[in-house]
């Protein structure tokens, strides 16, 4: 029974996380002019269920190409003191933009401001709501 409820606890944590950077997506929106989300009001959800789509799709890719990312690109890191990570946050949101039909990125000025906000946001969100996923 105690591991089903810590499934549970884990699965809504990481449903929560999706909704937090939807939120966070549709900011960014917002703000930089470049990044546009196509939103599907037929679908399930409608314009929110886009913002969804969207957050899930890059939280997969953040998760599973990020990480090989980083440490391919270590070295640049460590030379621009950290700097480098602006660029690979803009490839991730680039390559999620690839991946969507409903992600639409303009130029690399507005994903490296995109993913800079996004990255930026996301600690906010990190520091003030109980956000991070730990395994059991």
């Amino acid at each position: 029974m105690g591991a089903s409820v810590g499934g549970v606890n884990t699965l809504l944590k990481v449903a929560f996380r999706v909704v937090i950077l939807a939120a966070i997506i549709y900011a960014v929106t917002r703000l930089v002019d470049g990044i546009h989300v196509l939103p599907n009001p037929a679908g399930t959800l409608g314009e929110t269920g886009t913002y969804l789509w969207v957050a899930l799709l890059f939280a997969l890719v953040n998760s599973v190409v990020g990480p090989v990312l980083r440490l391919f690109s270590l070295p640049f890191v460590m030379i621009t003191l950290g700097l480098f990570l602006l660029v690979v946050n803009a490839a991730l949101l680039g390559i999620t933009a690839a991946l969507s039909a409903r992600l639409d990125v303009d130029g690399i000025w507005a994903a490296v401001v995109g993913g800079f906000l996004i990255a930026l946001f996301s600690w906010i969100a990190e520091l003030l709501l109980p956000l991070r996923v730990r395994a059991s």
